[in-house]
């Protein structure tokens, strides 16, 4: 039986440092697309780069906010009372409130809102010591993307979590790090693998996609991903890095149609012939004199 998916609009810094912009984002997810959750991102730029990466200019100047790429990060970083105001928009809103965090300070900051649940980007996965901390003082559901990552850092993630009692509050996601994702590397059978592997073990699978379109979202769905995160922004012509491998509002609320559509479908006949079809039946069967 199939659970109903469970839709995630990653606005990430696609606010581009701007509380308005933010806004519209959270209500634009909420009223026009109706997804599940609205996902935002925390940094603490000095924690997570090295002193050379935050002083190194930008690997694409035309995306770059500042001088360095530290400046950059900076200007795209909203403060933990900016997000206790996204947390209470999104409540009035009637959307879920999350945020990725990239470091120890910005997952101590984050857990401090009590968010339903909090998201470990690809890139942090094997921030152990992060992962630890957040197994012992944050209650919430911890979701995770294992993009970019081995077999083995794979299964030593998910034991983490099984030795801290912790792994039924896990949601594990296919990702392929990528912006955008061919569809050739998208590589959707991965979920039948990671199904293999840790349904039982941990809460969920879910699908994190970085490629263009949507259809390929109700395939991870039907082959078992019960969470789909998309990359969302309000225009896709915007500055900034994320833009380009992100769904517009229009995407993002046919992809909730398609998979809400795609969930009712998934099912047995309740009976031989339906109510629908005797009608027709009625009408149309051949019948022998």
């Amino acid at each position: 039986m199939y659970k109903k998916p469970f839709i995630i609009a990653e606005a990430g810094c696609n606010h581009m440092g701007r509380m308005e912009i933010a806004k519209d984002l959270i209500e634009t997810a909420a009223h026009f697309c109706k997804a599940d959750s609205i996902k935002f991102q925390k940094r603490c730029p000095k924690e997570l780069l090295t002193l050379e990466q935050y002083n190194a200019p930008h690997p694409n100047p035309a995306n770059s906010y500042g001088a360095t790429y530290g400046e950059h990060r900076e200007f795209l970083e909203f403060d933990v009372k900016q997000h206790a105001q996204l947390k209470k928009w999104c409540e009035d809103a009637g959307i879920i409130y999350s945020t990725s965090v990239w470091d120890l300070t910005s997952a101590k900051e984050i857990s401090c809102l009590h968010p339903k649940f909090i998201k470990i980007p690809s890139a942090c996965n094997t921030h152990y010591e992060m992962l630890q901390w957040l197994c012992d003082n944050y209650e919430g559901e911890i979701q995770l993307s294992f993009g970019m990552t081995t077999k083995d850092e794979e299964e030593k993630i998910v034991q983490l979590f099984e030795k801290n009692g912790r792994a039924k509050d896990l949601v594990l996601y296919n990702c392929i790090s990528g912006y955008p994702v061919p569809s050739k590397d998208v590589c959707l059978l991965e979920i039948i693998g990671m199904r293999e592997r840790y349904e039982g073990r941990v809460k969920a699978i879910g699908f994190s996609g970085h490629h263009l379109g949507i259809a390929v979202d109700v395939a991870a769905y039907t082959l078992g991903a019960e969470y789909i995160e998309r990359h969302y922004t309000l225009d896709r012509t915007w500055k900034g890095t994320d833009h380009a491998a992100s769904l517009e509002p229009d995407g993002i609320r046919k992809l909730v149609r398609n998979l809400e559509a795609v969930y009712e479908s998934l099912t047995y006949k309740k009976e031989e012939i339906l109510p629908i079809e005797q009608i027709q039946r009625d009408k149309l069967k051949y019948r022998e004199n």
